[in-house]
């Protein structure tokens, strides 16, 4: 039995998750990093969006590392198709879990825009 957008917002999800859920969850298939802070996500459903990370890249954060560029470009996905960034590169993070900072793909598709156009989520 399919959800609709009504058991999600029951459930205390605002109504972009919500939507976002009912219409189905998404799995990032690629990641490219942008100059100005942003990421291209590609998805399973063929969509291409761009999610701005410049609200998340602060001082005193785990996100701080990557307020460099070059830190930032090390973006890639893990096995979960997860977007993440290893904070020392020379350490595996699949060894040492505290390495890595990662962002959920449902959050990522929920808050970024469609390629060249603006918000449309679901």
């Amino acid at each position: 039995m399919a959800k609709d957008v009504a058991y999600y917002l029951s459930k205390g999800f605002d109504r972009p998750m919500a939507e976002y859920f009912a219409s189905g969850r998404k799995r990032i298939t690629s990641v490219s990093p942008n100059d100005d802070f942003t990421l291209t996500l590609g998805f399973d459903n063929g969509e291409t969006r761009v999610l701005d990370c410049k609200p998340f890249l602060e001082e005193g954060t785990v996100f701080a590392p990557f307020l460099r560029l070059e830190n930032f470009r090390r973006v890639y996905l893990d096995g979960d198709h997860c977007v993440a960034w290893d904070i020392d590169p020379a350490i595996d993070s699949e060894a040492v879990w505290s390495n890595k900072v990662d962002l959920s793909p449902d959050s990522c598709y929920v808050d970024s825009v469609p390629l060249g156009g603006a918000r449309n989520a679901g």
